[in-house]
């Protein structure tokens, strides 16, 4: 049973960043940021990276990748943090962006299982489209299948050029 301390600490961090984000045009209808926030913030948080493991395990099979490389995608997006979103729009444990959550019918992000999920059926469609290249699903994942199209392979980005080969050691090493 969670204290009544830990309580209002979670609400009085709510709060604050409910007032960071800009107010609603009308109160008649709220932005979808607050409701956000407010699902983001109350979502349960797995106690460690093998709390998401069975739906990791789940998800890789129905999508038949290999979990180890799950794994690696999880902690590369957001090192296993279900409320992580960011700068860009990317949302929950595989960063899943709102285009994709759309696509896929995902209504909670946040949510781990329909995340992984999402997440799990995207990286199959990318080794799908890339003949089962592993580097450049991930590059897709990353950076977009355009991307990775429109260069030839693994795009000159920063980012992205960082981002395969951790995703590729992370899975060659094991690491949840």
């Amino acid at each position: 049973m969670t204290s009544l301390p830990a309580i209002l600490s979670r609400i009085s961090t709510i709060e604050a960043k409910l007032r960071t984000l800009e107010a609603p045009a009308c109160a008649a209808s709220p932005q979808p940021a607050f409701a956000a926030v407010i699902r983001r913030e109350l979502a349960p948080t797995p106690a460690t990276p093998t709390g998401v493991d069975a739906v990791v395990r789940e998800a890789a099979s129905r999508y038949g990748l290999d979990p180890a490389l799950v794994h690696a995608v999880i902690k590369a997006e957001s090192d296993y943090d279900p409320k992580c979103h960011s700068h860009a729009g990317a949302m929950g444990l595989m960063q899943l962006m709102p285009e994709t959550c759309s696509d896929y019918g995902i209504s909670d992000p946040y949510d781990v299982t329909q995340n992984i999920m999402g997440g799990c059926r995207e990286l199959r469609e990318h080794l799908n489209q890339f003949g089962g290249d592993t580097e450049l699903a991930l590059a897709a994942y990353n950076a977009g299948p355009n991307a990775v199209r429109r260069h030839g392979g693994i795009p000159p980005y920063r980012e992205t050029r960082a981002y395969v080969p951790r995703v590729m050691r992370y899975w060659k090493q094991g690491v949840h």
